[in-house]
């Protein structure tokens, strides 16, 4: 809705829809910012949320927006094995073939919206993770795109963030 409002808000001429178009994006705001202190709120009020919270945030490239969005709708993280956890995410790549064609592998069902939060945190990992860097360059110098091989980081990223929680140990460089 807010992208929505701010959408109407560059279109607008007249100066009293203009003033009600800003009065309601403040409103959203307003709404959004009482929600993200709720939740932090939330968290930190329950020790096993906030020690998981404290985990998911251990690693370079996931920040409090992420680790909520984790906490909140993939409560399987760190109780699945790694192929478990990616099928249900929606980053394992399923093929394609049929009797002797092979087709290109690709991703698809799972958590639309853990898969999202995953992918910005990954595109910030990529930059500032040196574990996922160093495996996202290797994958780029092997000739993979840039889709195939930030998807790949985000598996990669998920299947750390889930041994994480299940051996309840903070980030290490180790994990690659």
């Amino acid at each position: 809705m807010l992208v929505a409002e701010k959408n109407r808000l560059s279109r607008a001429t007249s100066k009293s829809v203009i003033e009600s178009l800003r009065r309601t994006i403040n409103f959203i705001q307003t709404q959004i910012d009482d929600l993200d202190t709720e939740i932090k709120a939330t968290i930190q009020n329950s020790p096993v949320w906030r020690e998981k919270d404290d985990l998911l945030k251990s690693v370079p490239g996931i920040g409090d927006k992420t680790s909520c969005a984790l906490l909140a709708q993939l409560p399987e993280l760190g109780k699945l094995n790694r192929r478990q956890i990616a099928s249900l995410v929606g980053v394992a790549p399923m093929n394609r073939d049929s009797g002797t064609l092979r087709g290109k592998r690709i991703i698809t069902g799972g958590r639309k919206s853990v898969r999202n939060a995953l992918f910005m945190a990954t595109t910030a990992a990529r930059r500032f993770n040196p574990t996922i860097k160093a495996f996202y360059l290797r994958l780029r110098a092997a000739g993979k795109s840039y889709k195939v091989a930030l998807t790949a980081c985000m598996r990669k990223l998920l299947v750390i963030l889930n041994a994480m929680l299940k051996n309840q140990t903070p980030f290490k460089q180790s994990f690659a």
